[in-house]
């Protein structure tokens, strides 16, 4: 018979996903050996002190259970006329049941305090089922080899062709009860198991004898000739039904990109941004292709991955492959569940916290935003400090909040949370150390008060307008329209000098030197330097310009202008026009100006007055 392309695919995928099984069964087996030997060992130092203990309560209960039967005798023998003896006799008898039953109570309260930490070892049928659990030790026989020999006598009967399952009985001993069939204990139960339990020795023994016919039973007619063949016929079906599902799938596949080479022209066009083209239609159509095999594959995938395990639990020697493989995913799945599920109430804890932060935020927002607009006025408290100060107290807020929520993230208490943590602020605090004396010192700046936005300040050697403060800099904007950042740490620690502030009221008071020879009346070049100020757009004319007499020097006489003006930001075409003025009126008035200066004794050289 010819394979057909889609056959060949099949027989692929099939042969891949039972390799693939083959070897998860391998390592599970290997890794649920470990385990199980680890928690056998775990448990049995556990239950080491117990069974010790239980050896000497045994070893009480049989001596007491001797003497007893010794007392019972003696009262047997006694005349009816020994009143004394017999009252003897029975208030020992009297004394071993009181001592029977704390034994048993402090027996049931020990084993109540090991259930929680107990790992029952199950008794396995003949179908793989788990029939019961043993908890305890009878003898020198641990619970782990009880179950074992129990699960193979069992599997014994099973194989006895003649076996009635009616002749398997539980038969009450002295202080256990044993279930027989015919000459072969299967197994004993012994008073501590009924304690594990919680139950009537005589009421286990008859449920446990139950379970051990019905897995009998049951496992005849599960291996039935007729129940073979159906579950043959079943797997044929599933087979059949899976191929049929994977041609259809194949063929909707090909039906999918058929159609979407259709329609490429019409629905996929090049992305691009304005003359740069991410990606063109061609490239387009490959990756959508590419995702459309990917997208078929993942198909395959999850739909062999449940049809495997239908398969497996037809069979009953193989429906525990069945239940691992379900399990790999619904396991996680529910693990995630009930993560999400216990996670919740602390989730809306963190929801509370946020949002009662949130708005509580608003609200001091709100305040400061009235502060600033001088809606709402502080004494002592400058609007410019409004939002600088509703920064800081958010950034704080906004912490709390933080240590707040932390407790309540998942993960918080793990020492890899708490390490990485620890990191990052040993990180942090390394690598900004300059960054947060900066923001000191904007903090400190802040309230210092020394400039605003527009102001025009000198910081050192840089003369301009404040054009923008943060925490970490301050950009001044110079005359020439460059834009120079100082960091605030270098604001702080040296002279500011602020033009604006005292310009806007009573008005800056711009000043120039010039030197005029002795031969000049000093009435006269005050009048000189006064017109020229008066002739200077943007200063004022009130208050007064003024001059200085600064100095008496060897060749000339140093004069100092000083004028107002309100137009700090212009200071540098004042100065201009201002020397000009000061040029043009010195020039009428027949004013020599003595910079550089010259001799005064002249030698016929003509006046350095210009002639126009």
């Amino acid at each position: 018979m010819l394979l057909t392309p889609t056959m060949h695919t099949t027989n692929k995928i099939l042969a891949f996903i039972f390799i693939f099984h083959a070897g998860f069964i391998s390592f599970s087996q290997a890794e649920s050996s470990k385990e199980n030997q680890t928690n056998d060992s775990i448990i049995e130092s556990k239950f080491h002190d117990y069974y010790k203990k239980l050896i000497e309560s045994e070893k009480l209960r049989i001596a007491d259970s001797i003497k007893k039967a010794q007392l019972v005798d003696e009262l047997k023998q006694l005349k009816n006329t020994d009143n004394l003896k017999k009252e003897d006799l029975e208030n020992q008898l009297k004394d071993i049941e009181d001592a029977e039953k704390e034994r048993l109570v402090n027996k049931k309260n020990k084993i109540d305090s090991l259930r929680s930490h107990a790992k029952g070892h199950p008794v396995i049928g003949v179908l793989k089922d788990t029939l019961f659990l043993l908890y305890s030790k009878i003898g020198a026989s641990s619970p782990k080899d009880r179950a074992l020999s129990i699960s193979n006598k069992i599997k014994s009967l099973y194989s006895d062709d003649f076996l009635k399952t009616d002749s398997i009985l539980s038969i009450p001993l002295d202080s256990s009860v044993d279930i027989v069939y015919k000459e072969t204990i299967i197994m004993s139960i012994s008073e501590t198991d009924a304690i594990w339990y919680n139950k009537d020795i005589s009421q286990l023994a008859q449920e446990f004898t139950t379970n051990i016919k019905t897995s009998i039973v049951k496992a005849r007619e599960e291996n039935s000739t007729q129940k073979i063949l159906i579950r043959i016929g079943l797997v044929l079906l599933v087979i059949i039904v899976a191929r049929i599902l994977i041609w259809l799938i194949d063929k909707a596949s090909k039906y999918l990109l058929l159609f979407i080479n259709k329609k490429k022209d019409k629905w996929i066009k090049d992305l691009s941004y304005k003359d740069y083209t991410f990606l063109s239609a061609e490239q387009e159509i490959q990756i959508i292709l590419f995702f459309v095999k990917i997208l078929k594959w993942i198909i395959y995938g999850i739909f062999a991955y449940i049809t495997i395990p239908i398969i497996f639990s037809i069979f009953p020697f193989t429906r525990g492959w069945a239940d691992t493989l379900f399990g790999l995913i619904w396991k996680p799945f529910k693990g995630l569940i009930n993560a999400v599920w216990d996670y919740l109430p602390n989730l809306f804890t963190i929801l509370v916290i946020f949002f009662v932060m949130k708005y509580f935020i608003r609200f001091i927002k709100y305040i400061f935003t009235e502060i600033k607009a001088e809606k709402l006025k502080i004494y002592g408290f400058y609007p410019d400090w409004a939002m600088p100060t509703y920064n800081i107290v958010r950034f704080m807020l906004y912490a709390f909040m933080f240590i707040l929520i932390f407790p309540y993230l998942p993960g918080s208490d793990s020492d890899v949370f708490k390490g990485v943590s620890v990191f990052l602020g040993v990180l942090f605090s390394l690598g900004s150390s300059s960054a947060i004396a900066n923001m000191i010192a904007g903090l400190v700046i802040t309230y210092m008060r020394p400039y605003k936005i527009g102001d025009r300040i000198r910081i050192a050697d840089v003369s301009g307008d404040v054009v923008e403060k943060t925490l970490l800099v301050t950009r001044v904007k110079t005359p020439k329209n460059e834009i120079i950042t100082i960091p605030n740490s270098s604001v702080l620690s040296g002279n500011t000098i602020n033009y604006s502030i005292e310009a806007e009221e009573t008005g800056l008071i711009i000043h120039t030197t010039i030197t005029i020879g002795y031969d000049v009346p000093w009435r006269k070049m005050h009048e000189v330097l006064e017109e020229a100020a008066n002739r200077t757009d943007k200063l004022l004319k009130e208050p007064k310009p003024f001059i200085l007499q600064t100095s008496l020097d060897d060749f000339y006489v140093s004069y100092q202008l000083n004028a107002y003006t309100k137009e700090a930001q212009k200071q540098a075409g004042i100065y201009s026009d201002l020397h000009q003025n000061i040029q043009d009126v010195c020039r009428e008035q027949d004013v020599e100006i003595l910079s550089p200066h010259y001799r005064a004794n002249r030698d016929g050289s003509e006046s350095t007055i210009p002639k126009s």
